[in-house]
């Protein structure tokens, strides 16, 4: 157990190499082990490319002129049960089967219906030795993303604000004024590579002209949407510039123009957040960074629909303004960014 528990855990910091690259597929790693020597290792790269399995596979295929009698005498760890059925690639426990690996060690199980415990059923049919359940908390933690789509059917919802150290979020007047500091907003910026998309209300688009890319850090920008109940913001705003895909939920129409959605919704009084993330969640946005005013963060605090709260809170006191946000969940980690303070709190009623 101790041995699978090492290898297991070299999975997951592979599957993590994967983060903001894989969405809306899962972060899987594999490790290839010939008689207490890896021998091979791989991570799903890319959506749309080969699983870890196969990486790993290649892997040892490449550098070992005798890879296939190695591999039928190897334990392939896993993070993430092996699919096994055709999506944009083949199954990874035909691929298993094919080379002959007789011993598999998977984290924990694949929600996701077309797999659920049929790869695991497949490879046993074949004969493999299959152990189960091996750092299965951290491995659904890592793809708590992914969970949460699978089995909530919208995406991860993640609250993120700045306040200072007597919890004011805002001036009172609507004007702007920067709270958290250059290290915060490089770290947010990373954050939004790691994401699918950011969410903002009407009032902060005005207010921040916000251009909610990640450009203080390389990789992906997020999904940018907006929420203009009756399409009242200027088109020449940061947000309408073309550079990437921006969606407008709205209660006027459904248009697609470029790079700029307009998503009709009927009832804006009633179940906005909820009507939101379930069009997402057919969007394939697997997860949402909810970056808006006090108003936008609170019609998803009060349906329940947040999964982690990120608040940076400032040394600073400001005496008036709005009052910031309350949340309460399990502390997952407190610390310092810059001079600012980081807490990452998780909604303990939302488990995934």
């Amino acid at each position: 157990m101790e041995e699978s528990t090492v290898y297991i855990r070299r999975c997951l910091e592979l599957a993590a190499l994967g983060a903001g690259s894989v969405s809306p597929n899962p972060m899987v790693g594999a490790v290839i082990v010939h008689h207490n020597k890896i021998i091979g290792e791989g991570y799903h790269e890319k959506y749309g490319g080969p699983h870890a399995e196969v990486n790993a596979v290649n892997w040892v295929l490449q550098h070992y002129s005798n890879a296939e009698s190695l591999l039928k005498e190897s334990t392939i760890y896993v993070s993430l049960e092996p699919c096994a059925h055709y999506g944009k690639t083949p199954p990874c426990a035909d691929l298993i089967i094919r080379y002959g690996i007789p011993h598999v060690v998977v984290s924990c199980p694949d929600p996701f219906e077309h797999v659920n415990g049929r790869g695991i059923e497949k490879l046993r049919a074949a004969g493999v030795k299959v152990e189960e359940n091996i750092l299965r908390e951290e491995s659904e933690f890592l793809n708590r993303r992914f969970f949460t789509r699978v089995k909530k059917q919208r995406p991860y919802i993640i609250l993120k604000w700045a306040q200072t150290a007597d919890k004011r979020f805002a001036p009172e007047n609507g004007s702007q004024r920067w709270i958290s500091s250059s290290a915060a907003k490089v770290l947010s910026h990373r954050c939004r590579t790691e994401e699918d998309a950011i969410l903002i209300g009407k009032n902060t688009a005005l207010i921040d002209n916000p251009s909610l890319t990640a450009r203080d850090w390389p990789g992906r920008n997020p999904k940018r949407i907006v929420i203009d109940r009756n399409l009242e913001l200027p088109q020449n705003l940061n947000l309408f510039d073309g550079s990437q895909e921006t969606i407008v939920f709205n209660s006027i129409k459904t248009e697609t123009k470029e790079h700029l959605k307009f998503l009709e919704v009927e009832d804006f009084d009633h179940y906005l957040p909820q009507l939101i993330s379930y069009q997402l969640y057919l969007m394939d946005i697997q997860s949402l960074i909810v970056e808006g005013g006090v108003k936008t963060l609170e019609l998803f605090i009060k349906a329940g629909l947040w999964d982690e709260a990120r608040i940076f809170t400032a040394p600073d006191s400001w005496g008036e303004g709005l009052s910031a946000p309350q949340v309460s969940g399990d502390l997952l980690l407190e610390e310092a960014v810059g001079p600012d303070l980081l807490q990452i709190l998780h909604n303990k009623k939302n488990k995934y």
